[in-house]
């Protein structure tokens, strides 16, 4: 797997993950690519300079600012032991059908910042951590469990058996903020055309909805659950 641009690559050499070499784009001078070479190469990683020609010959989208690193593939959590390893206070997110990299990527990117323990998604009818996911997530997937299932309904299931309360966050439910999303707490997020699927909505404890006042009444589904996981959030500062 390829990990590009400077976030991300930071990210990756904070964490314990093996990574083959770091490739660096010849004549960046600026503090922060300073700094990140000098990071990764305390830590004892292999880095490797070359023409910017070299790294966009690497990375289709051109947008690698300089650094790639090369590792081994994502490795994912056992949805097990994403379980079993859960806290008193335990936060998990559904990504049901989540088919675009860009969302995935923000998704995983919005679950990370708040806190989250722990994303499942599926193995079929879904994006999957790539390295465009990688790049989105600003790194974040280096640093949040993510689990991959075969089946989300029987995920649910057994989420809801470990304890926690389970809501799709969809049109036509309760008032998200009327609503109270402490304690043990699961958050399903659907598709971008189709939402939850309706078999997973029905072995949900409740569908909560956000309120809006707009015209268009859909959010795109990473601000959707950037907008459920934070309400999440403050409730459960108070």
């Amino acid at each position: 797997m390829k990990i590009m641009g400077k976030n991300a690559v930071s990210e990756l050499i904070k964490t314990d993950k093996t990574v083959d070499k770091i490739l660096v784009q010849n004549g960046l001078r600026d503090d922060e690519s300073r700094k990140l070479v000098k990071d990764a190469k305390n830590r004892g990683y292999k880095v490797q300079f070359a023409e910017k020609a070299v790294l966009d010959k690497e990375c289709e989208s051109k947008r690698h600012q300089g650094f790639i690193a090369f590792t081994s593939d994502f490795k994912y959590t056992e949805f097990e032991d994403l379980l079993s390893g859960l806290s008193e206070n335990a936060f998990l997110v559904v990504a049901d059908g989540i088919e675009d990299p860009h969302n995935l990527g923000s998704i995983i990117r919005v679950c990370e910042c708040a806190g989250v323990e722990g994303l499942v998604i599926g193995k079929h009818r879904s994006a999957q951590v790539t390295d465009a996911v990688m790049r989105i997530s600003e790194g974040s997937a280096n640093h949040l469990k993510i689990a991959r299932v075969v089946n989300i309904n029987t995920a649910v299931e057994k989420i809801k058996e470990a304890g926690l309360w389970t809501f799709a966050l969809e049109l036509g439910g309760s008032d998200i903020y009327k609503t109270d999303l402490k304690g043990k707490l699961c958050l399903v997020i659907g598709g971008e055309d189709t939402g939850v699927n309706k078999l997973t909505k029905q072995k949900c404890d409740g569908v909560i909805t956000i309120p809006m006042s707009g015209k268009v009444n859909s959010l795109n589904a990473s601000v959707a659950l950037g907008v459920g996981v934070f309400e999440a959030v403050r409730q459960r500062s108070l």
